[in-house]
């Protein structure tokens, strides 16, 4: 199949609609009938304000997240008007990617 790869790129503790940003993008790819989507946290990383986030024992900033899902060309623009329709504001990154099953059983 066809598509995009996309990541959204936010923080832990960033909030939308009464959710974390990224349980409320997970939530409408769920909706959307998407086949799957993976939640990561990152060591370190900054932000678009020039803010650092980490997630270290001493330094407990807001940690980095991503969300990484593959989707058809329909789905990535059912997803992206969903985001546009709520208001939200998120960094991403968009990728053509061809994706699939293998054949292993």
């Amino acid at each position: 199949m066809d598509g995009y790869l996309v990541t959204f790129f936010t923080q832990q503790n960033r909030g939308h609609d009464g959710t974390s940003v990224a349980d409320w993008i997970l939530g409408q790819a769920r909706e959307l009938g998407v086949r799957g989507a993976t939640l990561l946290s990152g060591q370190e990383g900054f932000g678009h304000d020039g803010r650092f986030h980490s997630e270290n024992l001493f330094d407990l900033e807001d940690p980095p997240l991503q969300v990484v899902v593959a989707l058809t060309p329909a789905e990535s623009d059912q997803l992206f008007s969903r985001i546009e329709e709520s208001g939200l504001r998120v960094f991403y990154t968009k990728t053509r990617a061809e994706f699939g099953f293998t054949s292993g059983g």
